[in-house]
């Protein structure tokens, strides 16, 4: 009887080796690609059940190079880099891992946040470089007599929301989709949340109707003197519009972990801006995230194969893409696991 075989496309800086370990002890050939070329994935994949999917673009033309593949499963929340139309209309499932870094994405906006209207960037330059108080001629904001406005009410803004609100005097939050409304969250209109948000948090995954969502005229309605921090997607943000906002003073600071292209070139100068405050797309990383996102996929695919469905489905079709379970290995108990 053959194995059902899992392969994992590439990984960046996560060690795949546990995550192999753990497909392997569940039944699974499990196999590394190591690469986000298409080239590369096919030639290991070509016999593979599932796929889990680390930066790796995977469309049309890849899948019709694996014709086996029944499932797809992402390392992170977001699900972009998989054409998601083209999954559901071959009837593949597709899962994330929702909450695998929810609480680290959280904090980063917040300490970001915070570094922001402390002047901590300008205020540290002042004292490396020799002056003292009487240099750093920056006043920052009483954060409890300010607003901070959040554009998304996922899981991630969410968190940032229950962290925050007992620093900022507002918590503010936009999104249509949302259903319920905790309690102590204001809910207003995009118009209404930009003009009245001091610190604008953006937390919207990118879309069609989201990619450049921040552009001038967007800026143009903040408070002057506002902050911008986005720690969600790059391309939610024109890139010269923020900076023109940065260079007249209508933005006194931005506060950005991912970038329209990354990694930034040497030259670009979102790198450069005395006003922005930088991190590498590295909040997600924390000990806890990252074996997360190694083990998570892994105990999606599992479970799929187990039980005909992933923990955390985001594309679920219907009946007939279930594994048939008459063709499964022999399964232990302890690799099926939980739930990242």
């Amino acid at each position: 009887m053959s194995r059902p075989v899992a392969v994992i496309t590439e990984t960046e800086e996560l060690d795949p080796g546990p995550a192999l370990r753990l497909l392997s002890e569940a039944g699974f050939d499990a196999r590394f690609a190591g690469s986000r070329d298409p080239e590369a994935i096919a030639a290991a994949a070509h016999d593979a059940d599932a796929l889990i999917v680390g930066y790796a673009r995977v469309d049309a033309a890849l899948l019709d190079r694996l014709p086996k593949v029944r499932m797809l499963a992402t390392m992170s929340a977001g699900h972009d880099m998989i054409d998601t139309a083209e999954a559901a209309r071959r009837g593949l499932w597709v899962a994330n891992l929702p909450d695998a870094a929810t609480e680290d994405v959280a904090v980063h906006a917040l300490a970001q946040t915070l570094a922001l209207l402390r002047h901590l960037p300008r205020a540290d330059a002042v004292v490396r470089g020799g002056g003292w108080n009487h240099d750093f001629t920056e006043v920052p904001r009483r954060a409890s007599e300010l607003t901070l406005g959040l554009v998304g009410f996922g899981r991630i803004a969410r968190t940032l929301a229950r962290i925050a609100a007992p620093l900022f005097g507002r918590v503010v939050a936009y999104d249509p989709h949302a259903a319920d409304w905790p309690e102590g969250v204001e809910r207003a209109d995009l118009d209404t949340l930009v003009a009245e948000a001091d610190v604008l948090s953006l937390h919207t995954p990118s879309t069609a109707r989201t990619r450049g969502m921040v552009d001038g005229p967007l800026l143009a309605r903040m408070r002057p003197g506002g902050f911008l921090v986005n720690v969600s997607r790059g391309d939610l943000i024109d890139a010269d519009a923020l900076l023109a906002a940065l260079d007249s003073g209508r933005l006194a600071g931005a506060a950005l972990d991912v970038f329209p292209t990354e990694p930034p070139a040497a030259d670009d100068r979102l790198r450069t801006h005395p006003r922005l405050l930088l991190s590498p797309h590295s909040a997600f990383r924390t000990d806890a995230s990252l074996r997360a996102y190694v083990l998570g996929p892994a105990r999606n695919v599992i479970a799929w194969w187990t039980t005909g469905r992933p923990h955390t489905p985001v594309v679920v079709p219907g009946p007939a893409t279930a594994p048939d379970p008459a063709a499964t290995a022999p399964r232990t108990a302890s690799a099926q696991g939980a739930p990242a």
